[in-house]
């Protein structure tokens, strides 16, 4: 990808943005900046996406009736953030306190802050509140593999009133998250256990836990939360992960009724569960706390694009969370207006198998194709593509600090810390756009 300097003036497009969360909030933004007319959809009455948490549930507690009413958040009511706000924060909009002080906060912070995001740079007035997307499909001719061909996206939404409408486009940014669509674990008996089992994705408290025993599938930071959460009023719980020695089983240090396992077994229609330390045991409860697949129902793209084992491709250089999406968002807008060119569609498929290659090379599973080893060095990349900033040094040293804070503390990392003089560096940063009335809220710690 090079920059483009052509003779003329750089293309301005209408482009579509499907949801207001925080990646679509930022894409928007950059669009608009970029020069683009923007649209962007949200099926939800407010901004926010996921960070918009309601205590509802679905009805199917794994989550895989295709049928069922989906909510689309996945807060559960005591979250609070697993990076610190100096990290999560948009380069010129530093994550500010508004009511919850705390470095890790709550979920409702970071609701308040993309808000106020939105409002402060008029994205507010961009967003289709009640407009879910029901269909995205490219229509016309093309003349070749560029950007500027002549096919149009023509976006179908259903509005509040039930009324579908629809709507052409140059281009669609797709900002809908992968945090609805649940990923479960799958193990020899687990269709026939007569136990209850459920998603994290529908877990909101740990009441339904009181006195029952549980296992609890996964090892992410989340997982760890909720096991300590949970063994709060759980008679037992029993954590069981792939990432542990199959022998594994180890009482936690500080808790009596919480058990490290190596990963399940088998499941039996007594109510029995088997570990692959050969430890028995008949739990009330399995929580699977692993994760989720790519979902696009609505994009139609003729099999051009697929989502195969959570492998979505063929997908130039990735799409990512927190805060990297803000970086590829200036990308993103920037390749439209054509300020940026991308190589031909030959040399990028080249780039995906070469990936893929690397991956199956390295004994990585498919399902990991869009996880990023180096944040880092992705944002880098991105910001020398489309020259915009790159990470602060301190933001990226922060990244591994609270990942090593994280091992140590599992039980306090969002109270406890001693990266004290990063946090100072963020924001004497954040002080060039707090003095410049950019951006609302306290600096106060």
């Amino acid at each position: 990808m090079q920059l483009q300097t052509p003779h003329g003036s750089l293309s301005s497009r209408h482009v579509a943005v499907i949801g207001a969360g925080a990646s679509g909030l930022v894409a928007a933004r950059e669009l608009t900046r970029e020069g683009h007319r923007v649209a962007v959809f949200e099926k939800d009455e407010q901004v926010g996406g996921m960070w918009a948490y309601t205590p509802r549930v679905e009805p199917d507690p794994l989550g895989l009736d295709p049928s069922r009413p989906i909510v689309h958040t996945s807060l559960y009511q005591s979250l609070r953030t697993n990076l610190p706000r100096e990290s999560m924060g948009f380069f010129d909009y530093p994550f500010l306190t508004r009511e919850d002080p705390r470095r890790f906060p709550g979920h409702r912070e970071v609701l308040l802050y993309l808000q106020d995001f939105a409002r402060e740079f008029g994205v507010q007035e961009m967003v289709r509140l009640g407009h879910e997307v029901v269909s995205v499909e490219l229509v016309g001719e093309e003349e070749d593999d560029s950007i500027t061909s002549k096919g149009k996206w023509q976006v179908k939404c259903k509005n509040r009133n039930n009324e579908f409408v629809e709507e052409f486009f140059d281009a669609v940014v797709v900002c809908s998250g992968h945090h609805t669509q649940p990923r479960i674990a799958e193990f020899p008996g687990y269709k026939v256990w007569p136990g209850k089992q459920i998603h994290s994705h529908n877990y909101r408290t740990p009441e339904p836990f009181r006195n029952k025993v549980v296992i609890m599938i996964g090892s992410s930071s989340s997982a760890a939360d909720l096991s300590i959460e949970i063994s709060e009023v759980a008679k037992e719980v029993h954590m069981a992960s792939r990432a542990v020695p199959h022998d594994k089983y180890e009482k936690q240090p500080g808790y009596s009724n919480l058990w490290l396992h190596s990963m399940i077994k088998s499941a039996h229609e007594d109510g029995s569960v088997v570990f692959q330390n050969g430890r028995i045991i008949h739990p009330d409860i399995i929580l699977h706390c692993t994760g989720y697949n790519f979902h696009f129902p609505f994009l139609k793209t003729n099999g051009i694009l697929t989502v195969d084992d959570n492998r979505v491709g063929p997908l130039y250089k990735h799409s990512f969370p927190f805060p990297t999406f803000e970086s590829q968002s200036k990308w993103v807008a920037a390749v439209l207006s054509g300020r940026v060119v991308l190589p031909s569609s030959a040399d990028m498929m080249e780039d995906v198998n070469t990936h893929y290659s690397t991956l199956e090379a390295s004994g990585i599973p498919k399902h990991y194709t869009h996880k990023l080893l180096s944040a880092n060095d992705y944002n880098s990349w991105l910001a020398a593509q489309c020259q915009c900033p790159c990470f602060e040094e301190w933001r990226k040293q922060m990244f591994i600090e609270v990942s090593k804070n994280w091992h140590i503390r599992p039980r306090t990392y969002h109270d406890e810390w001693e990266d004290d003089d990063l946090v100072l560096q963020a924001h004497q940063d954040f002080s060039r756009y707090t003095s410049r009335g950019l951006c609302n809220g306290s600096l106060s710690e």
